[in-house]
């Protein structure tokens, strides 16, 4: 890229913020500050090895998991990015079992941030990409400093949402409803600046799938009969190739560039399906669908579920539109859940 067409994240956000009549500046400070977590995040993971900061932290999060240093680290970082900007009437984390209000010393805004700080951590200590997850909505309690009803809003009300790729490469990837943007950490200027514009999933998508397969025998009839029909069992459909990476980001980031589907369904150890609604499933569904796929959860669309927890889980099949399609058209058959 020639260096007198560097265009990075700050001056991109303002050039549209120019084309929206609507818009004051508070979502583009929420974003840019956003990007500038993701920096010192970035700079973290990029020297975990060399900092003794992987490993466990010796406790678990609201879902009993273990947690890890950097879990903590990332979502201490993004929580102070952003405590302090009179953006935010409050915030909530994957992290945290309740919303986090807005310290009293702070002025308070109109929006609202859930964020899951670091996801697919369980990946920290063997160097697989992992990333950050963000949606940002409108209040719509009469409250100042927010409340519970702020975040329990559907997918469809999200006014911006985006993730960020700890990879071989950092990337910042988001949209605001005016399609999705993708930038790359430029480590020599410390800028994002925007190498991935009007990011869509490719036409035809390659046929790709992407699940964990070791859980085969805890699935429904229906998603085991689609699995073998991407496989070519028995003679019949086949064609498409495996990939499964394991971290969340980094396997929606992949299906985004080259097509396919990615799927964690629901099963009979995690009836309810296994990812979090509000803080990944719903985020990269509003991603998804800006770039010409869609994401369900086997029977509704990810956009249309109605959260009734700050915690809810949920099955999850995002990517190619015609492949979420077809998955729905082999779970139609299976009892409701």
């Amino acid at each position: 890229m020639s260096q007198s067409h560097v265009h990075t994240i700050s001056r991109f956000l303002i050039d549209q913020e120019r084309l929206n009549r609507e818009s004051r500046g508070a979502l583009t400070d929420i974003l840019q500050e956003i990007a500038l977590a993701a920096k010192v995040i970035s700079r973290e993971v990029n020297k975990a090895g060399l900092a003794e900061i992987l490993g466990a932290a010796g406790d678990e999060n609201v879902h009993g998991e273990e947690v890890q240093k950097l879990d903590v680290f990332a979502d201490r970082v993004i929580y102070r990015a952003l405590d302090h900007t009179g953006r935010l009437a409050c915030m909530a984390s994957e992290e945290h079992e309740g919303f986090i209000p807005i310290p009293d010393k702070f002025p308070t805004g109109d929006y609202v941030v859930l964020f899951d700080p670091l996801d697919g951590s369980s990946n920290i200590d063997v160097n697989v990409s992992i990333g950050t997850i963000f949606s940002i909505h409108r209040k719509i309690s009469g409250g100042e400093r927010g409340a519970l009803e702020d975040c329990l809003q559907t997918g469809r009300r999200q006014v911006a949402a985006g993730y960020v790729l700890y990879g071989s490469s950092t990337m910042m990837v988001y949209t605001t409803g005016s399609g999705v943007h993708g930038f790359t950490l430029d480590p020599s200027l410390g800028e994002f600046i925007l190498s991935h514009p009007d990011m869509r999933f490719p036409t035809p998508p390659m046929k790709v799938y992407s699940i964990n397969e070791a859980y085969f025998s805890r699935w429904s009839e229906g998603q085991r009969r689609m699995v073998a029909y991407m496989k070519g069992e028995e003679g019949v459909g086949g064609g498409f190739s495996s990939r499964y990476i394991g971290s969340l980001v980094a396997d929606f980031h992949r299906t985004l560039l080259r097509g396919g589907v990615f799927m964690y369904p629901r099963d009979t150890k995690s009836p309810e399906g296994k990812l979090r609604l509000l803080y990944e499933a719903a985020p990269l569904a509003f991603v998804a669908e800006q770039a010409g796929g869609r994401a369900s959860d086997g029977r509704t669309d990810i956009m249309d579920v109605v959260p009734c927890d700050l915690h809810q889980r949920t099955p999850l099949y995002i990517g190619s539109r015609e492949f979420v399609d077809m998955a729905e058209e082999y779970l139609r058959e299976d009892p409701a859940p």
